[in-house]
């Protein structure tokens, strides 16, 4: 290894430490990020998700799936019922609205932990959270419907803003940045404020750079690198690296082979000072964070005597 190889190592390893304070506040449960990394597992409710195939299309897999993923550890499930792989077929706010509202509202029977929907669009978004969603997590940081903000600070209801170049059908056809950690960094900060002055309460509001949305490999090792100036920004950070495209390319592996990679990636983030993990694998994904935490912020505390609360409704609550 050379010197300059062992100097970016160490300065890869020196990750942030001080626990935050932060607890993102929901309707049906409060997401602790205060000494730990919290897990977003994902239900994909779509024909064409580059992760999965469609594999969860069917609402009733797709309810047993989260609850799965809750009892798994997952803090959060994201449901969404639109791809928003590279050149994606948009689809109305009808049809994303009947694949997505009868998986919230079976998942929300069955679990007491909050649901987020993955969603650009007012209407579904509204839909979503009568049926028990909580958290909005938009692509376009309230950016490709005029009415999304306005939503979100009137139902006082956790949000994600994601940086992303271009839209699905067209972000990955040549993004360039000049420096893509600044420009990122500053664009997050500008939909934060204006989230802020539309009247989203600053603590309910989570950053997200857009791994794999318009961005070349380099520029999302770049973001992972770099993810500290984004966590100095003082919202939570949440990582979306799960069987992204860069890691095939690193790899040479399909979607459904991009297990360890997705791991590493997740690790770094939460190294790195990510406050949440999008992720397909849950298990093997709280294995590893557990350790990265353990890492970060030393052991947990021991409290044996103190049962964890249940994430998933048992038969009698029914």
């Amino acid at each position: 290894m050379s010197k300059g190889q062992a100097k970016t190592l160490v300065g890869m390893l020196a990750f942030p430490a001080s626990k935050t304070g932060w607890a993102l506040e929901a309707r049906h449960g409060t997401v602790d990020m205060n000494g730990r990394t919290a897990l977003m597992g994902i239900v994909n409710v779509t024909p064409d998700s580059f992760s999965d195939g469609g594999r969860f299309f069917d609402p009733g897999r797709a309810v047993a799936h989260g609850i799965e993923l809750a009892a798994e550890g997952a803090d959060i499930i994201d449901v969404g019922g639109e791809s928003t792989r590279p050149g994606a077929r948009a689809v109305s706010n009808r049809e994303e609205m009947e694949r997505v509202l009868p998986v919230i509202q079976g998942l929300r029977r069955g679990l007491s932990i909050p649901i987020s929907i993955d969603t650009y669009k007012a209407e579904v978004a509204r839909a979503a959270l009568a049926e028990g969603a909580d958290v909005v997590n938009d692509i376009s940081a309230l950016r490709f419907d005029p009415e999304m903000i306005s939503l979100v600070a009137a139902e006082k209801a956790p949000v994600v803003l994601m940086h992303m170049q271009g839209t699905p059908r067209t972000m990955q056809q040549n993004p360039v940045y000049r420096d893509v950690v600044a420009e990122v960094r500053d664009f997050l900060a500008g939909r934060a404020a204006a989230a802020v002055a539309a009247g989203v309460d600053r603590r309910r509001i989570v950053i997200d750079p857009g791994i794999g949305f318009g961005k070349t490999l380099a520029h999302n090792l770049a973001l992972l690198r770099g993810l500290a100036e984004l966590v100095s920004l003082g919202y939570p950070v949440l990582v979306g690296p799960s069987r992204k495209t860069f890691i095939g390319k690193l790899l040479d592996a399909a979607p459904e082979e991009r297990l360890e990679g997705s791991l590493a990636a997740a690790v770094a983030a939460a190294l790195a000072g990510a406050s949440i993990l999008r992720v397909h694998d849950v298990k093997e994904a709280s294995h590893a964070i557990k350790i990265a935490d353990a890492i970060r912020f030393g052991p947990p505390d021991p409290s044996p005597l103190t049962p964890n609360p249940s994430r998933v409704r048992g038969d009698r609550d029914a």
